[in-house]
């Protein structure tokens, strides 16, 4: 049993927008939840509408001013279409080559002829498990929604039963396993053995990713009987299809941002020196932007050329890359601009206060802390690196084994519920064609599974090694 003081709060943590007591800003932040679910709901507003006037109501029901308000929301956005839209749209062109070359096909006929029928969640997981390890979340979905929409359609497979395994296995990577970013920091913040971390993170993100991936996958699937939706799968004809590039060129040039970003990835972890000359080449060419872009220009030539994409018509697949994501990376954007006035507003200050008297276990604690906070700002990252500064004095007396499990409690209350406040969750709606329900029914529950599971096991192996 513990009890957290107040000088466990982060230092640097930013003066919020709004004095309001903390009754007040939490039914503001259910106020503010409220308003986008109605809009979209029982109004049909288009979702970054909803957002924003979502954005503006919290501000005004918190007491913010509300230019303050409006920067905060800009800010979100700006931010987020910085860092996650220039990622979508080099993997939309880069979708757009897989699919318009035909590579998509060759990948999914092969993944079809040797993974058919109950075999195919499976696939599914591991291939997204395996992409996942050293790739940003958004970036895997981006690379992996044509190969899973294209399956699904092809393998007449309801979207759920192929998505849902794919979304888990991405998940729990970025939640669990380093180098992600969340990770990495609770384990600078808690001082654990990155190591230990990353093999008792492999021993729990295993049955996780099961138990969230194929087997979840089959209630899904009935609950939100959808198919694939059109817009994301072209049309060829027989004569296009039969000028494809082959199955290993077309996985290579798949793979490359994997390989480059894992390669930063090691070389950070042999290397750790910022300053060497090696490390500093690899945090370029491994970096997300540089990876996809490389893999853009590879695919080009790889892939295009080949099936004879090449001058007009190829500037001509770029565009149709990009025309279905421009709503996606609005509402994406909105997104987080809502989960910027959330935190501006100071709703992650008030979690970590009303927590600070929480008298519960270590690991425990550390979990519902990580919860609170996703569940608030709808960040994973946020809710990682907050509670990780919160809890990191309660690591001081523990075996280097409870210290790593430390780290993987608080990643698994990272992914608890994603929701309206959470750009991935707008993500994955409009890629995947759902509805606010369907989304709410299928993703949202997958991400709770994902925690509860990834939590108890956390719990259950503290209390044998």
């Amino acid at each position: 049993m513990t009890r957290l003081s107040v000088e466990m709060l982060a230092a640097d943590t930013v003066e919020p927008i709004t004095s309001a007591g903390h009754a007040r800003l939490g039914i503001a932040v259910l106020a503010g939840i409220a308003v986008i679910v109605l809009l979209i709901t029982r109004f049909k507003l288009h979702a970054f509408l909803a957002l924003t006037i979502g954005s503006l109501a919290l501000g005004a029901f918190a007491g913010a001013p509300l230019d303050k308000v409006i920067i905060s929301f800009g800010t979100g956005l700006g931010s987020t279409v910085a860092g996650v839209g220039v990622l979508i749209a080099l993997g939309a062109i880069l979708g757009r080559l897989l699919a318009d070359s035909g590579g998509a096909d060759q990948i999914v006929d092969t993944i079809l002829a040797r993974a058919g029928g109950r075999a195919m969640p499976w696939a599914m997981v591991l291939i997204a498990s395996v992409i996942g390890l050293p790739l940003f979340f958004e970036v895997g979905i981006v690379l992996l929604i044509p190969v899973v929409l294209m399956v699904a359609r092809r393998g007449n497979y309801s979207l759920m039963r192929i998505g849902i395994p794919a979304l888990a296995g991405l998940s729990v990577m970025h939640g669990l396993i380093p180098p992600h970013p969340g990770p990495l920091a609770a384990i600078d913040a808690v001082k654990a053995d990155l190591g230990v971390t990353l093999a008792l993170g492999v021993l729990v993100a295993i049955p996780t990713v099961i138990v969230a991936g194929p087997v979840f996958s089959r209630f899904a699937a009935r609950w939100v009987d959808v198919q694939a939706p059109d817009r994301m799968i072209p049309q060829r004809t027989s004569e296009e299809l039969e000028r494809r590039p082959g199955f290993g060129v077309t996985l290579g040039t798949m793979l490359l941002p994997v390989v480059l970003m894992l390669a930063k990835a090691l070389v950070d972890i042999v290397v750790d020196d910022p300053q060497h000359t090696v490390q500093r080449v690899f945090d370029v060419i491994g970096s997300p932007l540089i990876a996809l872009l490389a893999a853009v220009v590879v695919g080009i030539f790889t892939l295009g050329r080949p099936a004879g994409i090449t001058g007009q018509r190829l500037s001509e697949a770029v565009e149709k890359g990009l025309a279905p994501i421009a709503g996606i990376l609005l509402i994406v954007g909105a997104g987080g601009g809502f989960k910027q006035t959330l935190i501006d507003c100071g709703v992650g200050r008030m979690v970590l206060d009303i927590s600070k008297d929480w008298s519960i276990p270590a690991l425990l604690l550390a979990w519902l802390i990580a919860v609170a906070i996703r569940l608030a700002t709808g960040s994973a990252t946020v809710a990682t690196v907050s509670a990780a500064g919160l809890v990191a004095p309660l690591a001081a007396d523990m075996s280097t084994t409870h210290t790593a499990l430390l780290v993987l409690a608080i990643g698994a209350g990272s992914l608890f519920l994603s929701h309206v406040n959470d750009a991935g969750f707008w993500l994955v709606k409009e890629y995947f064609g759902l509805s606010v329900g369907q989304n709410l029914k299928t993703w949202s529950v997958m991400e709770c599974v994902i925690s509860v599971v990834a939590g108890g096991l956390v719990l259950l192996l503290s209390l044998v090694i």
